[in-house]
């Protein structure tokens, strides 16, 4: 029973963006699929959740940048989860090259029972005897986004698409990141120079739903928002070098 989950990861180009590294959306992605590789491995897989009535919901991402990896170069992918509270638990995320981390995230999740629609307790989600000394690969707190009515500018609309949608029915964790960050051009996120994003899941959201894409500047770079006629569905902050 591995603790920590440990793998090398080749960057293949289906993985990369136009400046031939990997691409943003792509790291949530990758921890996001690493998460899932680890949990089967620990017994509280998709299917074995599925199983018990159980499903991971995410609730929140922090993802740092400190130097994407590039096309064709393999570097080692980290996962292992943190000490869970009673009804929500962290799992941290790093990528390195050698003892150089390249990125690191956290990500927030909690347990749905599909049968009662109520968040299951998390001290029987873990097998016995599994320990919990990691340190957090992003100490500190999430960002906290406040959903205001005012000071947002239009920036665009997405129709959320038959491939955005995953095994749950609804768009894909990731598939929010890359439809955001799918509004800017190249030359525009390259000028944004990402750093740090932090990710905060509100409301799912369907295929052939249109959403909104709003912006609005925010201390050390900006926060976006994805709404829908029922309320907002995704919150983002983007910090900037």
């Amino acid at each position: 029973m591995e603790q920590v989950f440990e793998r090398p990861y080749l960057i293949l180009p289906s993985v990369c963006g136009a400046d031939g590294h990997l691409s943003l959306h792509s790291v949530f992605a990758l921890f996001m699929d690493f998460a899932s590789q680890h949990a089967q491995l620990l017994g509280n897989g998709p299917a074995a959740m599925a199983g018990r009535d159980l499903f991971w919901l995410t609730v929140k991402t922090q993802i740092r940048f400190f130097e994407l990896p590039r096309m064709m170069e393999t570097v080692t992918a980290r996962t292992w989860p943190e000490a869970p509270g009673k009804v929500r638990c962290d799992r941290s995320y790093q990528l390195l090259r050698g003892g150089q981390i390249l990125a690191a995230g956290k990500t927030e999740w909690a347990v749905l029972n599909t049968k009662t629609g109520q968040l299951a307790p998390l001290a029987d989600v873990y097998p016995a005897g599994l320990s919990f000394t990691e340190p957090s690969a992003c100490p500190g707190p999430y960002a906290r986004i406040v959903d205001t009515v005012d000071g947002w500018t239009q920036r665009g609309d997405y129709t959320v698409r038959s491939t955005d949608i995953d095994l749950g029915g609804h768009m894909n964790n990731a598939a929010y990141v890359r439809a955001l960050l799918g509004s800017f051009s190249n030359a525009e996120l390259g000028t944004l120079a990402i750093r740090q994003m932090d990710v905060i899941f509100r409301t799912p959201c369907y295929e052939g739903e249109t959403l909104s894409i709003e912006q609005r500047p925010a201390a050390g770079g900006m926060e976006l928002r994805l709404t829908k006629p029922e309320g907002t569905a995704l919150l983002v902050q983007i910090k900037s070098e």
